[in-house]
C-alpha cells in the first residue's frame, strides 16, 4: 500500500471524525433549546412546614410494601428501640426524613427520595433501559425484569438516590416512583402527601407545584431561601423544594443548569447511528494488522534470504 493511500484513508477517517462531531454538537444545541415538561407530575416538599414525624416514611412503605424488602428484626431503630430509624435511602427505604441542625435555632427537616430529573442521568446510563422516564407523567420508573445489576444508575445520579438490595438472593434497585403503580393509581396522589399531617408535602403538576413555590417565596421573604432547588439544577427536576437554610447544608449539592445526560447521550447517539463510528474504527484496526502484517511478511522472507545466503557460504 503506497503513501498516498495511506495518506488518504487517514484523512477520510479523519474527516469523518470531525463530520460526527460537528453533527453531534448541532443536535447538543438543539437538545439544549428544549424547555422541560410542566405537566410533568410531582412534588413540592416545604422544610420549613415539616415537623419530622416521619409519617410520609411509613405511609410509604406500607403502601410500596417495603416492609418484606429487609427483615423488621434487622432494620436500624432509635436509640429507645422504639421504631425503626433508618440513617440513609437503602433497598427497603424509599423515602427518608433528616434533622440538620446547626445550633438551636438553625435547623430543619429534609426529604430525600427520587428527584425524577427531567434529564435523568439514571435513565442515561442504563444500558439495558431498566430505568425509564414516562414522558407524559415525567416519572422515572425501574423495570427489575429488565435489569442486569450492573449499578450504573447508582454511579450515575448526581443526587445518590438509587439503591440497591444487597441482601437480598435476587436484589434490584429501590427508589421512589412516585407510587405509580400503587397509590397514584388508585388515589391519584403518591401516598407521603396524601399522609402529611402539615402539607408539607404538595403533590401536583410542575407547573403547579412552581406556582405555590413563588408565592410562598413573595409572600413570606424572611422565612425562605429565595430559590426553588429543583426548578433549574440539571435541567430541572420534578421534585422541588423550599427552605429556610442553604440547600447544600440539608445534603442537596449545587448543580449546574445544564444536565450532563442530556450532553453525553446526544453525542452517543449521534455518534453511534448507523454503527458508522464502530465501522471507522473497525477499519482503522484492519489496516493497522494489515501494516503491520505486511512488514511481519517482509521481514521473514529477508531473514530467510539472509539465512539461505549463510548456507550457501559454508558449503
Amino acid at each position: 500500500m503506497s503513501k498516498q493511500t495511506r495518506r488518504t484513508f487517514l484523512k477520510t477517517i479523519g474527516l469523518g471524525g470531525a463530520t460526527l462531531l460537528a453533527t453531534a454538537g448541532g443536535v447538543c444545541q438543539a437538545s439544549e433549546q428544549m424547555g422541560v415538561n410542566n405537566e410533568a407530575l410531582g412534588m413540592l416538599y416545604d422544610a420549613t412546614m415539616c415537623v419530622g414525624c416521619k409519617a410520609c416514611m411509613t405511609a410509604c412503605k406500607r403502601v410500596n410494601g417495603d416492609f418484606g424488602s429487609l427483615s423488621y428484626e434487622k432494620a436500624p431503630f432509635d436509640q429507645d428501640g422504639l421504631w425503626d430509624a433508618p440513617q440513609d435511602l437503602s433497598g427497603s427505604t424509599r423515602t427518608l426524613i433528616k434533622l440538620y441542625k446547626e445550633s438551636d435555632s438553625t435547623w430543619s427537616y429534609v426529604k430525600y427520595s427520587c428527584m425524577h430529573c427531567q434529564k435523568p442521568s439514571c435513565v442515561s446510563v442504563c444500558p439495558v433501559s431498566a430505568m425509564t422516564k414516562d414522558k407524559q407523567t415525567g416519572i422515572v420508573d425501574y423495570n427489575k425484569d429488565t435489569c442486569i445489576g450492573c449499578r450504573y444508575c447508582q454511579v450515575g445520579c448526581s443526587f445518590n438516590i438509587p439503591k440497591f438490595q444487597w441482601e437480598k438472593t435476587i436484589p434490584q434497585i429501590v427508589k421512589c416512583d412516585l407510587c405509580k403503580n400503587t397509590n397514584l393509581k388508585e388515589k391519584g396522589i403518591c401516598a407521603c402527601a396524601e399522609t402529611c399531617p402539615v402539607g408539607a408535602i404538595t403533590f401536583g403538576k410542575r407547573k403547579e407545584l412552581l406556582e405555590i413555590a413563588h408565592t410562598r417565596l413573595k409572600e413570606n421573604p424572611g422565612r425562605y431561601l429565595q430559590h426553588v432547588y429543583g426548578e433549574h439544577e440539571l435541567g430541572g427536576t420534578n421534585h422541588l423544594y423550599l427552605a429556610g437554610v442553604p440547600f447544600n447544608k440539608l445534603g442537596l449539592p449545587i448543580l449546574p443548569e445544564n444536565a450532563p445526560a442530556e450532553f453525553s447521550e446526544k453525542i452517543q447517539h449521534t455518534i453511534y447511528k448507523g454503527f458508522v463510528a464502530p465501522v471507522a474504527l473497525y477499519s482503522t484496526l484492519c489496516f493497522i494488522a494489515l501494516k503491520n502484517q505486511k512488514k511481519q511478511d517482509t521481514n521473514g522472507h529477508a531473514a530467510a534470504d539472509g539465512n539461505h545466503g549463510h548456507g550457501e557460504e559454508h558449503k
